[in-house]
């Protein structure tokens, strides 16, 4: 099985953790090497942030699942696991990346990185197109974290994004985009031009 970091909003969101959590320990799906960082502090230094995070609290874990919910975009802590998870680290490296769309953020759209999840994850789209324009992306997922965003543009970060939905209604989905982001995540070209957040961005109304 493979190890999986998931990063998620807490105080929205655990349902969505606690749920995965579940499904892994009953149908031995992954192992979750998941632990609360939010004990590090937003003074450190980048860099400082960055390798606590890599090398101490994602560990050995080759996987990041990002649950993303209608306010995980301005969470400080998870754009932080993010970078970190992408992160070509001495200690730990790169992770493959995959995105989970919650059902509060009523997902319409879903991008697969990888060929094999075309056809056994989405065997009913027939018809697959190519997006580079930013904006169009952020009409399609306007939930999503701007560093996830940046790397769908990044034509070698191989992330994908997907639905609660389409992994709920079969485990199956969710085994094929984590072996698909795992076997290829030394192959991700990962964009961390973005400087990582310093604060959380205020809550939604």
């Amino acid at each position: 099985m493979h190890e999986v970091f998931i990063s998620y909003h807490h105080a929205n969101d655990q349902w969505a953790k606690n749920q995965l959590q579940q499904w892994a320990n009953q149908y031995g799906l992954f192992t979750d090497v998941s632990v609360d960082t939010n004990d590090v502090s937003d003074t450190l230094p980048t860099e400082s942030i960055r390798r606590i995070i890599r090398d101490d609290y994602l560990m050995d874990s080759s996987v990041t699942i990002v649950l993303v919910g209608t306010e995980t975009k301005g969470r400080k802590h998870v754009d932080w696991e993010i970078y970190s998870s992408m992160f070509d680290g001495a200690v730990n490296k790169k992770s493959g990346i995959l995105v989970v769309q919650l059902p509060s953020t009523n997902p319409t759209y879903y991008t697969a990185a990888h060929e094999v999840e075309k056809s056994t994850v989405y065997p009913d789209c027939t018809s697959w197109s190519t997006i580079t324009d930013r904006a169009e992306y952020e009409r399609r997922y306007p939930c999503l974290p701007a560093r996830i965003i940046d790397n769908l543009l990044a034509p070698k970060a191989k992330v994908s994004v997907t639905t609660w939905d389409r992994i709920a209604g079969n485990l199956n989905n969710l085994v094929t985009m984590i072996d698909a982001a795992h076997d290829e995540r030394a192959l991700c070209e990962y964009d961390l031009s973005r400087p990582m957040r310093s604060n959380n961005a205020p809550a939604f109304i």
